[in-house]
């Protein structure tokens, strides 16, 4: 899995449409192998973009959970900890 694609799933507030983007575009560059698409395939790398996020907004919208939904600078606190250790 790419490491710069993180869960967007049950966050308060919820995720947003550039969010869903960003991780769209990620997906997009990992599956492709290319960070930045040339002139002719721009259009089907942006086509692909839209496409995979478009999913994703719907997946997101159609879950569920229990769950009471996660505080985002919690978690963030506490990914930044988790850095810490490691590179400490």
């Amino acid at each position: 899995m790419c490491r710069n694609i993180k869960p967007l799933f049950n966050f308060d507030p919820p995720a947003t449409d550039e969010e869903i983007h960003d991780a769209a575009l990620q997906f997009v560059r990992k599956l492709s192998g290319a960070a930045k698409p040339s002139k002719r395939n721009e259009a089907a790398f942006e086509h692909a973009v839209s496409s995979i996020a478009a999913c994703a907004r719907e997946l997101l919208d159609s879950m569920e959970t229990s769950q009471p939904p996660r505080d985002r600078e919690e978690v963030a606190a506490k990914a930044r900890a988790r850095t810490a250790m490691r590179f400490a």
